[in-house]
This record gives structure tokens, C-alpha cells and sequence, in this order.
């Protein structure tokens, strides 16, 4: 008799259909919550572009939202790439994985009104890490229950695992920069994020 257990879950299309949506979703809820200046409050030039000045911290968090996503949403497709089907286990740390995809936006509002306050920062942080760390159980889940695919290699499967915990480890130290300053953690967050979108052929960052 074939257990439920063993068939739930496998079909790895679905999956990705979901994560994609949810993505598209997160990116979506995150411009929201930048609102035009009140054109009651507007008077002038001078007034709209002091309106529109007290709005850059917002574009900055926003901007370190959409790329923190689009670089997750990378690495999970390039995880994808890499199956043959999925599981049910592996499903779940995904469905958790996105989860936590999907609290970005608050996240990200809450950095944009408290932008100088380090829980808002810790905070943010928390919401790059759980998915790194739940990205990184994924893998490792999936290399277990043999779901990869025959052609990808160990120098594959271990770059993968290389690059989140690498990541992490960056964005941890930039949110210790708090305890200094947390615009440092936020100008080095950001640096961070920049690389890895960029991926600039550079010696000394190629390897990250």
C-alpha cells in the first residue's frame, strides 16, 4: 500500500506557481504603503519637493525590499532549477518559506516609519534571515530525499549552500552595525543586496 506521505506534495510546478505569486504579491504590497504627498498640504514647489523629500527613507527601504525579494526569489528558482520533483517535507519548508516572504511588506513599513531605531532594524534583519535559514533547510532537505536532479553535481549543490550561508552571515554583520548606528546597518545591508543583484565580476566579490 502506498502511503499518502510519500505522493503529497510533489508536483514541484505548483509550487513554483504559488511561490511566484506570492512574490509578485509581496512586491506589490510593498509601493502601497508610499503614499503622495496630501494636496492639501502643498502650497508651493517648494512645499511638494520638502513632501517629497521626507519621503526618501520610504524609496530607500523600498528599494532594499525589492531587491532583498528579487534575491530570494533568484534563489529559490535556482534551487528549482535544480530538482527533479519535490516531497512533502520540502513543500512545507517552502510553504513556511513563503510565509515569511509575505511579512516583507510589513517589515518594510515598519522600517520606513522608525528608520532610525534599531528594533525596526532587527526586524528587518529577522525577515531576511528566517528565509535564508528556511532557503538553506530546503537544499538540505532536498539533497537528502534525493530530489536533485542526476546531473547536478556536489560543487553545485554545495555553491548553493555556500552562497546563503555566506549571505547570512553578511546581513548579520550589517545588522550588528546597529549597536553603532543603525543607518551603518542600512547602508551596508544595502551594499550587500547591490552585490548580490549586480553580481559584479569583480575578483574580490566574484566568490560571494
Amino acid at each position: 500500500m502506498t502511503s499518502y506521505n510519500r505522493i503529497a506534495g510533489s508536483s514541484l510546478e505548483r509550487l513554483a506557481a504559488l511561490s511566484d505569486g506570492i512574490f509578485a504579491v509581496a512586491m506589490t504590497l510593498l509601493v502601497l504603503d508610499i503614499h503622495v504627498p496630501e494636496h492639501a498640504e502643498i502650497h508651493d514647489e517648494q512645499s511638494l519637493i520638502h513632501s517629497l523629500a521626507l519621503l526618501a527613507p520610504r524609496f530607500l527601504v523600498y528599494l532594499m525590499s525589492v531587491m532583498t525579494l528579487g534575491i530570494f526569489w533568484v534563489g529559490q528558482q535556482t534551487q528549482f532549477n535544480h530538482l527533479a520533483r519535490a516531497a512533502r517535507h520540502f513543500t512545507w519548508i517552502h510553504i513556511v518559506f513563503l510565509a515569511s516572504i509575505s511579512v516583507m511588506p510589513f517589515s518594510t513599513n515598519l522600517l520606513g516609519n522608525f528608520i532610525g531605531y534599531r528594533t525596526a532594524l532587527l526586524v528587518y534583519w529577522l525577515n531576511i534571515l528566517v528565509p535564508g535559514l528556511l532557503l538553506y533547510l530546503s537544499w538540505r532537505a532536498a539533497r537528502a530525499e534525493s530530489l536533485t536532479k542526476d546531473e547536478t553535481t556536489k560543487e553545485i549543490a554545495c555553491a548553493i549552500e555556500k552562497r546563503i550561508l555566506i549571505a547570512q552571515a553578511l546581513y548579520a554583520f550589517g545588522a550588528a552595525l546597529c549597536l553603532l548606528n543603525p543607518y551603518w546597518s542600512i547602508g551596508f545591508i544595502l551594499l550587500v543586496q547591490l552585490n548580490y543583484a549586480a553580481a559584479p565580476r569583480l575578483p574580490f566579490l566574484s566568490k560571494i
